[in-house]
C-alpha cells in the first residue's frame, strides 16, 4: 500500500517579516509499519540556512533562517510512503494474544526496570496535557479494572470515547483543556487524542500523541478533490512486556491500512507540523492544505 501526501503551509503576516527562525516537521518516519520512500520539501521566500535534525522522540525536524524581508510563508513537504498492513496485524495478533492485565501492568511500571524507562516519560504531564480530575479518572477506570486484559480495556475505553464524545469542528483548539473537552464531550481529533492521553496518565498508563495523515474515501459516484484532507491525530498506549499500540478514538478503528504516522510526542507541541519566531507586528494568518492519495 503506498500512498502520496502532499501537506502545504501558509503563514500571511500583516505586516512584513524581516527575519525568521522556523521548525518544520512533515517528514514521516520510517517504522516497522511503514517505510519512506520519497521526500521533498519546497519553502518559500528562499532560505538562508537549513538543517536537519532528530529529536529526542525520533521525529525529523527541519529548521530553518529566513533572513530575506516577506508577507507570506509557504512550506510545502511532499512525502510517499508505504504501509505494511500485515506485519501490523501480525503484531496485533501477537498483542491480543500475549497481553497482560492492567494490574499486571501497574505492578510492573512500579518497578525500576531499565526496560521500561523510555515510555515512563510518557506517564508525566506535558506542557498541553496534565492528569486530570477524578470525574475523568473513574469515566476511565469503569473500563479498566485490574485483572481485565490490558488491549481489551484500552480497545473499549477507544470504543467509549468515539461513542460519547461527538466531533464538532470550530469548538476547541489543542490549548483547550481536557476538562473542558470532557464536559462538552465534543471537539475534534487532536482533542480526542489529548484527553485519552490525559486520562490514561490519570490511571497510571504511559501514553503518547501521534500525528499523521488518514486516508479519507469520497462519497459514491464522487471524485476526490484535491486538498480536503487534513491532519490526523490518536494515541498510543505502552503496554509493558510487549510494547506500545495505537488506537484512533475518532473512527474507533486501531490504525493499521489507512493511517500514516507524520512523528509522535509527549503532547501536540512536540509534533506540531510548523511553529517558529518572526520579527515582525501584527496579526498573522494560518492556512493548511493536506492531500492523501493511495497510488498502488
Amino acid at each position: 500500500m503506498i500512498y502520496e501526501i502532499y501537506h502545504q503551509t501558509t503563514f500571511d503576516y500583516q505586516s512584513m517579516v524581516t527575519f525568521s527562525h522556523n521548525i518544520a516537521r512533515l517528514k514521516p518516519r520510517n517504522t516497522l509499519f511503514q517505510k519512506l520512500l520519497d521526500f521533498s520539501m519546497e519553502i518559500q521566500p528562499k532560505v538562508y540556512e537549513q538543517s536537519e535534525f532528530i529529536d529526542m522522540f525520533g521525529n525529523v525536524n527541519t529548521h530553518m533562517l529566513i533572513r530575506e524581508a516577506h508577507h507570506s510563508l509557504v512550506v510545502v513537504g511532499q512525502s510517499r510512503v508505504e504501509l505494511f498492513p500485515e506485519a501490523m496485524e501480525e503484531y496485533l495478533w501477537h498483542m491480543r494474544t500475549s497481553c497482560i492485565t492492567y494490574g499486571d501492568a501497574l505492578a510492573i511500571l512500579s518497578r525500576f526496570e531499565c526496560d521500561h524507562l523510555q515510555a515512563k516519560q510518557f506517564l508525566f504531564d506535558s506542557e498541553l496535557i496534565q492528569k486530570s480530575s477524578e470525574n475523568i479518572k473513574a469515566y476511565t477506570l469503569a473500563s479498566f479494572h485490574p485483572h481485565r486484559n490490558l488491549f481489551e480495556a484500552a480497545q473499549e475505553f477507544m470504543g467509549r470515547i468515539f461513542a460519547d464524545f461527538k466531533f464538532v469542528s470550530g469548538f476547541s483548539d489543542v490549548t483547550t483543556p481536557i476538562e473542558e473537552i470532557f464536559e462538552a464531550r465534543k471537539g475534534v481529533c487532536q482533542d480526542f487524542a489529548q484527553f485519552a492521553i490525559a486520562a490514561l496518565r490519570t490511571i497510571g498508563l504511559p501514553a503518547k500523541y501521534m500525528s499523521g495523515y488518514i486516508e479519507t474515501v469520497p462519497q459514491e459516484g464522487k471524485e476526490k478533490l484535491f486538498g480536503v484532507d487534513a491532519s490526523h491525530a490518536w494515541f498510543s498506549l505502552y503496554i509493558p512486556q510487549i510494547g506500545w499500540i495505537s488506537f484512533d478514538p475518532t473512527n474507533n478503528v486501531i490504525p493499521c491500512r489507512h493511517h500514516i504516522l507524520l512523528g509522535e510526542g509527549r503532547d501536540y507541541n512536540d509534533i506540531s507540523p510548523l511553529k517558529g519566531v518572526v520579527l515582525s507586528s501584527g496579526a498573522s494568518q494560518l492556512s493548511i492544505m493536506v492531500d492523501v492519495r493511495r497510488v498502488d
